[in-house]
């Protein structure tokens, strides 16, 4: 009897025990479940934080994308032009969610109220080079927050036309069997024709080849072929969103450089080999050179006018016409007489000469014929076209074959024409960037090296 009372005695001791370790290790669980919880919950919001973070970075990097910084800005201002031009982005586009204030400040905007998710930017000028803008954003979420830094370079606009070697707002006419190669690959003679008001956008009468890609931005224009096209590359049409801006050069930047002989109703133009340096051509003037001319440094040409070289032309440097690309009336500069065919002519352009006089010029680097508002006609032969031409009409007759170290461009509506056994070849390795008279604004690019996680 009193064995029986101890084994239950110990058996209750026993459960107690028992109950009393479960109890215990129930209510460590309970308090590492719920810390675990809050760990969790924390995890969850810095993840947040750093997303809202990112998505703060994004959009302003959209926003800061469609910035066009007119180059002529002196660097100290940059920062208030970028602000003032998103300011302005943002108000046409009716975005109210998301604004910068004047001292490049961005207020708090809400990403998802349930999660509490928002984030704040900063931009800034950086203090030991203005051509640097200094972009963070601050993330949150509930009670967490991470700030990320990045850096934007504020560099010269590269306009998408100079990846052609020839670039037409209207057709492009190829008579007889004309032949536009490439020096090195077929990208050096890429083509584009916009041709938004012909349903042709390329007009082959016999035979053509083409040595690059002939890219059509009108969806409904076809080519028009009378013989056989060689096509290096691939016939494609460009979207709408994907068509290149036509650039008009700032062609009154170059009028400080003309500071040579002055040619206008009265100048005697009829010597057998004259020389021009840095010369101005009075509006009105409509001169003939009859003779050979050497151009030396710049030719600067005001509208309205109507020059001819007759004879050989050898352009050192380069020419420059002051036209209205918009209205250019009958602003007209050919290279060889088209009612003198018996008259040999030749044009041919090449690089700067020396002397003092033409220092200040050499900055001025990869064009060759700037007259928006002005046609071009090269009516003979010509061997060398040393950079860019940009003109409201451009002709390219006879037996000519020449180097083209630049782009083509024709702001015209009326068609790019080129005819006879021409054959022209686009030698673009080494060209310039940002060719004379096309550097019009600066943008932001993204320096994904300066990304830092500041906490």
């Amino acid at each position: 009897m009193a064995l029986r009372n101890f084994r239950s005695g110990s058996a209750l001791v026993t459960c107690t025990i028992i109950l009393v370790i479960a109890s215990a290790m129930a209510v460590s669980l309970a308090a590492i479940s719920g810390s675990n919880l809050e760990m969790a919950n924390k995890q969850q919001e810095s993840n947040q934080a750093l997303a809202s973070t990112e998505s703060g970075l994004e959009i302003m990097r959209y926003w800061l994308s469609r910035v066009r910084v007119p180059s002529s800005t002196p660097p100290a201002d940059y920062l208030s032009a970028v602000v003032a031009l998103v300011q302005s982005d943002l108000a046409a586009n009716g975005i109210s969610n998301f604004q910068v204030n004047a001292d490049g400040s961005i207020p708090a905007v809400m990403l998802n109220s349930v999660t509490q998710q928002d984030f704040r930017g900063q931009w800034s000028a950086d203090p030991g080079n203005p051509t640097i803008l200094r972009v963070t954003a601050n993330g949150s979420s509930g009670l967490a927050a991470r700030t990320i830094a990045v850096q934007y370079r504020i560099i010269a606009y590269h306009f998408p036309i100079f990846n052609f070697g020839l670039a037409t707002k209207g057709p492009l006419v190829l008579k007889y069997n004309p032949r536009l190669l490439a020096a090195t690959q077929g990208w050096e003679a890429d083509i584009y024709v916009e041709s938004l008001n012909s349903l042709i956008a390329v007009d082959i009468g016999k035979n053509a080849t083409l040595a690059g890609n002939l890219n059509i931005g009108n969806p409904a224009a076809t080519v028009s072929c009378g013989g056989t096209l060689n096509l290096g590359g691939t016939l494609s049409h460009v979207a709408e969103d994907d068509r290149p801006e036509f650039p008009v050069p700032d062609v009154q930047h170059f009028r400080q450089y003309a500071t040579g002989p002055v040619i206008g109703p009265t100048t005697d133009l009829s010597g057998a080999s004259t020389t021009w340096p840095n010369a101005l051509v009075t509006a009105g003037t409509n001169p003939t050179f009859t003779g050979n001319v050497t151009i030396q440094g710049i030719l600067y040409i005001e509208a309205p006018n109507r020059v001819m070289f007759s004879r050989n032309t050898t352009l050192q440097g380069m020419i420059v016409a002051q036209g209205d690309v918009n209205n250019p009336g009958t602003n007209q500069v050919s290279f060889g007489d088209p009612t003198d065919p018996s008259t040999p002519s030749n044009f041919s352009s090449g690089p700067y000469p020396a002397g003092s006089q033409f220092d200040a010029l050499r900055q001025e680097q990869g064009s060759c014929i700037l007259a928006p508002g002005f046609a071009v006609s090269f009516y003979k032969n010509f061997s060398a076209i040393n950079g860019v031409i940009a003109a409201s009409g451009l002709y390219f007759a006879n037996n000519a074959s020449a180097v083209v170290k630049g782009t083509l461009i024709n702001y015209s509506e009326q068609s790019t024409i080129v005819e006879r056994n021409i054959n022209l070849t686009f030698d673009r390795f080494g060209q310039v960037e940002i060719p004379a008279g096309f550097d019009l604004y600066r943008v932001l690019e993204y320096n994904p090296a300066s990304y830092s996680m500041v906490w």
